[in-house]
């Protein structure tokens, strides 16, 4: 449900707000290009007092950047200059006979009135303007009542009062985080500093989609922590408010219920560094990007890959998409033309995850072929191999060299840790997530010793990238310190197959989703 407001109204509170705060050039412009004109006061009644009992310089600075009639401009400044010619203030009524622009439009309009003013000013006489017999209290009267007439009662800084009612509104809905600076003129919120770290293990909310296929594939924070996007398996794509797990209904799209959407299921989303763009990849091979703001399909890639699009990413500028493939391979897609630029053979199975490093000169890709592969975004070369394999695994292989080797683990995801450039997480379907740099060595092992049924199937970093999440298989929620390599959390969040996670950017919030059609919510 939405309200509209009339544009007019909204350009009458501009113009209060210019008038309130001085700001006369661009008043007159808005005013000028609109034709649009607001005479707002506070006090209708002390208006017209000021008039009656003669407070004259009051009652013009009050209609000094108002727009009024010119038959009540004539009558309240002629009646003005009488009251000066009777007081003997003879030169102050010149001047005012010279200088002040209605006079000029009086001359122009009604010359007899104007000559008998400036005659009196002259010869500094009073002359009685001829068939008007009332009272000097009566036409004060008479004067305050027309221009009375010209103004409406609004209270001051009415703009500013409604824009904080509507920011209020909107945290109240959960569209903007509590005690949130708002910049009104990019209409977002600017990025905090990231909170300190601490495991999120205290479920505090749960999405359910309706029906037993619909649930979500793939999920994703904005960089700017103010989206979580989920893409679902009969082709939906959602923004949710992560403080509510409520749909983002401030996007007109979403209220008006016109999702974003693809033909078959949504495998992948990724967003841009500025989070104003959103890209999805679909199990028909196709990939589509975004407007955030709108939900206007800016780019569509058809087909990107011969078969189902399993992980997207943006480059550092946004013009970019790396992706990857059920069809084995890694492609560069550019945003505005949407060819393939280029193209990264090598991996023998399923490419699963894909994704930049920081300065865009390698692409790293992860498969179920157990591998890890690092390449030169320029050339498309294969700089390094890695079958990422636990001490355990070695030492069983080591112990039975008969068995056939190291079994190879499929790589799940990889995870980029930004406050290491040069490192990722890798995770592999089995009980250990491995810490790599872009050189191709295992830095650290991470593991939780269960020797079957909670294999991972994703991971994911905390804000401050000194925790690391891995999601099993039966939905178990493990926490790692990176430092130490320790396990410090275990949390069973459901009895159903997970799918994977997600981890807030800035905030201590993980989401997890399973096959079961729920998204589940768990802060510090």
């Amino acid at each position: 449900m939405s309200t509209m407001v009339d544009s007019q109204d909204a350009l009458r509170l501009i113009i209060q707000f210019l008038r309130e705060n001085n700001l006369t050039k661009t008043l007159s412009v808005v005013q000028k290009e609109s034709s649009i004109t607001f005479n707002t006061i506070d006090d209708k009644n002390a208006f017209i007092q000021d008039i009656v009992q003669g407070r004259w310089d009051t009652v013009l600075r009050t209609i000094e950047k108002m727009t009024i009639e010119p038959m009540h401009l004539f009558d309240l400044h002629e009646q003005i200059v009488d009251e000066l010619i009777e007081l003997k203030e003879f030169s102050t009524a010149r001047m005012l006979l010279s200088k002040v622009e209605t006079f000029n439009a009086l001359r122009e309009h009604d010359p007899e009135r104007y000559v008998r003013l400036a005659e009196m000013a002259d010869k500094e006489i009073f002359i009685r303007a001829p068939n008007d017999s009332r009272s000097k209290e009566e036409k004060r009267r008479s004067i305050a009542q027309a221009l009375a007439d010209q103004f409406t009662v609004v209270p001051s800084s009415q703009l500013l009062a409604l824009l904080g009612q509507s920011l209020r509104w909107q945290q109240h809905q959960g569209a903007l985080p509590p005690d949130s600076v708002y910049d009104l003129y990019r209409g977002t919120i600017p990025i905090e500093k990231a909170e300190e770290d601490a495991v999120a293990a205290q479920m505090y909310c749960n999405i359910k989609f309706p029906g037993k296929k619909a649930y979500a594939e793939t999920a994703v924070f904005s960089p700017n922590g103010q989206y979580l996007a989920t893409g679902t398996a009969d082709g939906f794509i959602e923004l949710w408010n992560y403080l509510t797990g409520k749909l983002r209904k401030d996007l007109k799209y979403q209220a008006e219920d016109r999702l974003m959407a693809m033909d078959e299921a949504v495998l992948c989303l990724n967003f841009s560094r500025d989070s104003e763009l959103l890209v999805s990849g679909s199990n028909d091979g196709k990939i589509a990007v975004w407007r955030v703001q709108t939900g206007v399909c800016q780019r569509r890639i058809s087909p990107a890959h011969s078969q189902g699009v399993t992980s997207v990413c943006f480059n550092k500028d946004g013009t970019q998409i790396l992706s990857g493939s059920y069809d084995q391979t890694v492609k560069i897609h550019g945003l505005k033309s949407g060819r393939t630029l280029k193209e990264f053979r090598g991996h023998s199975s399923f490419v699963n995850s894909v994704l930049f490093s920081n300065d865009g000169t390698r692409v790293v890709s992860g498969s179920s072929d157990g591998t890890v592969k690092v390449w030169d975004t320029k050339t498309t070369n294969c700089l390094h191999t890695i079958t990422p394999q636990s001490t355990a695994d070695l030492a069983k292989a080591s112990a039975n060299p008969l068995s056939g080797g190291i079994a190879n683990h499929t790589v799940q995801a990889i995870v980029g840790l930004p406050k290491n450039m040069d490192q990722v997480v890798v995770c592999t379907k089995s009980n250990t997530l491995y810490i790599m740099n872009l050189r191709g060595h295992i830095i650290k092992t991470l593991t939780h010793q269960k020797k079957t049924g909670s294999d991972f199937v994703a991971a994911g970093v905390s804000p401050q990238c000194e925790l690391v999440y891995g999601i099993a298989e039966d939905s178990t929620l493990y926490c790692f310190q990176i430092g130490s390599g320790k396990l410090i959390s275990k949390n069973k969040i459901c009895d159903h197959e997970a799918v994977g996670i997600a981890s807030h950017p800035q905030a201590n919030v993980v989401v997890s989703y399973d096959d079961s059609g729920h998204v589940y919510f768990l802060k510090a």
